[in-house]
Order: structure tokens, then sequence, then C-alpha cells
């Protein structure tokens, strides 16, 4: 088991706590977005911008870089978040988040935003993506890696599995797919909409080494990490809950693309420990 020394543990906290607070601040002041999924990547995102990306914010376009595909791209309020905090923009395009016309949109737009690696939103896309920019990493010999986050309702696209034979065949072990296993989507429970169990079988039958870890805690992401095997590319299922750290969107059904009102924003920002709508 790897360990995250507490210090760093501190510092990655702390950023998830910065991103999930911007995260109700963004859709509420749009008023959309889809928050709940966008709330249970949050601790991924942190992970990823904070410890694990070989990435430049001064040079977003650098040509050896980590590249990030969120093939969930309707959780891109989290990503948004970390790039901004981590330098790519500043903060103050946070708030025109889905205006006409503004640098960050209602899904990820490569020509529009710097950071971003892929513009995504179609759904099972994403892994597709992240097989070419790894091919294409591997031809011009860089060491990066390719790190594609997706969503577990997203796993019934035949896509993604397309994808994931591809990788295999390559053997592409500078993917990464982490899987946010919140179980829920627009319809209700992924399991009871259309099960993709035994998923850590049905991946390791395509050729992938597989790695459980709760989503929510970076020791656990971090171990995941670390047992990469030559020749294969990874896959962490990440266990996460919808929602997480607001009372009224955690683990619950139907919630993916509720509507803020004011007070809802109120409610979830003093339960993050926030004063309010605060811009």
């Amino acid at each position: 088991m790897n360990r995250i020394p507490e210090n760093e543990v501190k510092v990655l906290e702390e950023a998830a706590a910065s991103i999930r607070k911007d995260v109700v601040r963004m859709i509420g002041v749009a008023r959309s977005g889809h928050l709940a999924s966008s709330l249970s990547i949050v601790e991924i995102m942190a992970w990823l911008y904070w410890k694990v990306l070989n990435i430049r914010p001064e040079d977003p376009n650098w040509e050896e870089r980590d590249r990030v595909v969120l093939s969930k791209g309707h959780g891109c309020p989290a990503l948004y978040s970390a790039l901004a905090n981590r330098g790519f923009f500043t903060r103050d395009e946070l708030w025109n988040y889905r205006r006409l016309g503004a640098m960050l949109q209602g899904h990820p737009l490569v020509s529009r935003t710097p950071g971003i690696d892929a513009s995504s939103g179609s759904l099972g896309m994403g892994l597709g993506i992240s097989n070419g920019l790894a091919l294409g990493m591997r031809l011009k010999g860089f060491q990066g890696r390719v790190y594609c986050i997706t969503g577990d309702g997203e796993l019934q696209e035949g896509a993604i599995w397309e994808s994931a034979m591809t990788s295999s065949h390559y053997k592409l072990d500078n993917v990464v797919m982490i899987i946010d296993r919140n179980d829920m989507q627009m319809e209700g429970s992924v399991e009871k909409v259309m099960s993709i169990e035994p998923l850590e079988a049905k991946l390791q039958s395509f050729g992938w080494e597989v790695c459980m870890a709760d989503g929510h805690d970076f020791p656990s992401l971090d171990n995941a990490l670390s047992l990469r095997v030559s020749g294969k590319p990874l896959a962490i299922i990440a266990k996460t809950i919808i929602g997480k750290g607001v009372s009224f969107l955690e683990g619950r059904q139907h919630e993916p693309s509720v509507v803020l009102t004011r007070d809802l924003v109120d409610k979830a920002l003093r339960e993050l420990d926030s004063g309010g709508l605060l811009l």
C-alpha cells in the first residue's frame, strides 16, 4: 500500500474542498449544469492535478505533458475548477461558465479552453480519443500518460468496449481509465437501467489490468495507480458517491442535473463551510 505523507494529503484535501465549492458556485451562477455528477469526481480531479500529472500550466500545449480526457464531459465544472486553481486561466472565468461565447462551455472544448486535451460530451468517445493520443505519444517517444475519466453509465456504450479492445491490442500501458463508479445515471441506478457487472472481470477479459479504489480517498487512488503493469492498460474502478458533500444530492436518484435555486446554493455552500454565493 502506497502511503502519502500527511502534509500532501492535507494539500489534496484543501484542493478538493476548493473544487467542490467552486462547482456549486459555478452551477449556481449558471442556473444549469450537472452538479451531482461533477461532485462525485472532485477528489479524482484534485489527486490528478495536484499530485499525479506532469503538466506545465504556464505552457498548456507542452508536447510531452500528461493528458486528461474527461469522457464524461458533463462533469466539466470539476475539471474547470482544477484547471483554474492550477493556473491555466484566471478564476474569474469560472463565473462565466455556460455563458454564450465564454471560455468555459457546458462540455469541454479543446479549441476554447487552455488545459483541455479533448473535446467531449458525446458519451463513449473518450477512451477511443485517449487511445489515439497514447499511440501518438508512443510514436514520438514521449513518456507521458493519458488519463481517461469515464462514467459508469457511459460503459453501456458499445464504443467503450471497442476502444477497450484497442487499448489492450496495442499494449497501451500509457492509458489509465478511471471509472467514476457512482452507480447513478439520468434514469436511475446503473445496475437497474443496464447492468455493467461483473465489471472487473469484463475488463480483465479484455486484457486490462484492473484495480479497485475508493474514489474519495487519495491513498486508495494512489495505491491503485501504483499497480500498473508493463504492456497493459490500467483501469481504476473508483467507487464514488453521486453528489458527494451536499446532503440534498448525496447518493440520491434522479439528481444528476438538478437546477439550483439561490437557497439551495446557499444551503450547499454552508454545508461545505462557505458563507454563501460569494463572487
